[in-house]
């Protein structure tokens, strides 16, 4: 029914560091090209990039520590030099011996006269530009005090950064800030995506991605292994055409379970997103009390308070959760279909309170074809950890999740994370403006319309994460971001969904 590119580019697999490390030198043999080649078509494209972002600028500030992305810093350094630019160059331990290629490109950049000084506040407020290749993705644990205060000062300075290959002081396998961590306007990765540069702070401190394969991107990515994949709606083809003799019962029966009373407006958002997204019926479930609440200005959907096992029925799909509630009204409702579902297995998305009263059950059974979409603080109640740990490595916590309740996790937030147990898959779409009430709900009922079509619960949180993501964008990028609602979302999903 979806149709998805099932050989993906260069741009949608993602790497841990260690893959990259292992396998670039290969890559770059059986391209006859050696390591110090690779370093220094790194370094000039960091500065084309810097030449892109400022094209008038004259005055560079160079960041160098020891490790190999100082060999790049120096290069770029060099590139910026010999087009005329005034550069200064500054190295954390300038008397710092450094080996291998880096001392090869520190020697090039000394032979043009270049210098390497200690750094200081005075050439940061110099500077129009300034290239950070302090830290790679080599670091391990805390950021040392002297590489510390001088992001401090990159960071509070109001001069554009541009990181090489990742923010220095961030964990390119999880995202996560080691005690300090640049915030860069843009970051210039090589070879391989690094995972911690799509979710999560680490996507808030890399700025704008460019990748740059260097020439053996496509050696690499037939070597190496790639552990997730970043999603972009550009790569899914969309749903089928319908059949012209199609009717309403083809195209799936919803079943939504949730607002409970003084709740309605979570459960409206969820259902009428999965009427928007192309579901045949929509039946909500929810307290007395906020019938007619759902029920007003959307005559389409058919709401009730009583039949539960009736509807359960005769849904091909549930999404049960958006404002449902924890009290004994709730529980009784999560107890009975968890019951049925049991014994009756069908697709269920579980969200918001279906959530938290899933992290309290602890009759937990697992069931088939099951979506969870926790954010961060649902995801920590679920495995009873601190939201710093789930947010410190979300890749982590999406897998960890997505095992102990057998099911298909969408980790929500910056860079959401889709993970079946097997595989990771990130968002590549999505702003701040969504940051508001009732996005959520709108996602749960994509998806359940998605899985109510027919899709499996895979491909569904795939497509739906990247079409509800993609909505926002859109509509934040004619309106602006701030004043967002989730329901301004319902025409732009119509439209994408159709394309």
């Amino acid at each position: 029914m979806l149709e998805k590119d099932n050989s993906p580019s260069l741009t949608q697999k993602l790497y841990r560091a260690d893959q990259v490390r292992n396998n670039e030198k290969r890559a770059a043999e059986v391209m006859g090209i050696d390591m110090y080649a690779l370093m220094q078509r790194a370094g000039d494209a960091v500065f084309k990039q810097a030449m892109l972002l400022l094209p008038n600028s004259d005055h560079y500030l160079v960041l160098v520590g020891i490790g190999h992305n100082a060999g790049d810093g120096y290069i770029a350094a060099v590139s910026a030099a010999n087009a005329g630019k005034n550069v200064k160059l500054c190295a954390i331990e300038p008397d710092r011996e450094v080996t291998g290629d880096v001392a090869r490109a520190r020697q090039a950049w000394l032979d043009i006269g270049g210098k390497v000084e200690h750094f200081s506040e005075k050439l940061l407020l110099k500077a129009d530009i300034v290239i950070d290749a302090l830290l790679g993705t080599g670091i391990n644990g805390t950021v040392r005090n002297e590489f510390a205060d001088v992001i401090d000062m990159l960071n509070a300075s109001i001069t554009p950064v541009i990181s090489v290959d990742v923010p220095s002081g961030l964990c390119a396998d999880t995202g996560e800030s080691l005690g300090r961590c640049v915030q860069a306007d843009v970051t210039v990765t090589f070879i391989g995506i690094k995972m911690g540069l799509t979710t999560g702070a680490g996507k808030q401190s890399c700025g704008t991605l460019v990748f740059e394969d260097l020439g053996v991107g496509k050696t690499f990515a037939s070597i190496a292994r790639s552990d997730a994949t970043a999603l972009d709606i550009k790569h899914f083809r969309g749903l089928a055409p319908r059949p012209v003799n199609s009717h309403k019962g083809n195209h799936g029966r919803l079943l939504c379970i949730g607002g409970n009373k003084g709740m309605s407006g979570a459960i409206r958002l969820t259902s009428e997103a999965a009427l928007r997204s192309g579901a045949g019926m929509v039946k909500v479930f929810a307290h007395q009390d906020s019938i007619v609440q759902i029920c007003g200005g959307r005559p389409e959907l058919m709401v009730i308070s009583t039949g539960l096992q009736e509807a359960l029925e005769w849904a091909t799909c549930v999404v049960i959760g958006p404002g449902l509630g924890t009290d004994q009204w709730a529980k009784e409702i999560f107890d009975t279909v968890m019951d049925y579902c049991q014994h009756h297995p069908k697709p269920i998305v579980f969200d918001a309170d279906a959530l938290n009263l899933k992290a309290v059950n602890t009759s937990f059974v697992a069931l088939s074809d099951c979506i969870i979409t926790p954010h961060s603080g649902e995801a920590a109640r679920l495995l009873n950890v601190a939201i710093e740990d789930v947010e410190s490595n979300r890749f982590n916590y999406a897998r960890q999740c997505a095992q102990r309740y057998d099911a298909t996790c969408v980790l929500k937030g910056a860079g959401s994370i889709v993970d079946n147990q097997k595989h990771s898959w990130v968002c590549r779409h999505g702003n701040p403006g969504m940051a508001t009430a009732g996005m959520g709900d709108v996602l749960a009922g994509i998806l359940g319309a998605l899985v109510a079509q027919g899709l499996n619960t895979d491909m569904a949180c795939q497509f739906g994460v990247s079409l509800h993501a993609k909505a926002g964008d859109l509509v934040a990028q004619q309106y602006g971001q701030r004043g967002l609602l989730a329901s301004d979302l319902f025409e732009t999903v119509r439209v994408l969904i159709n394309e």
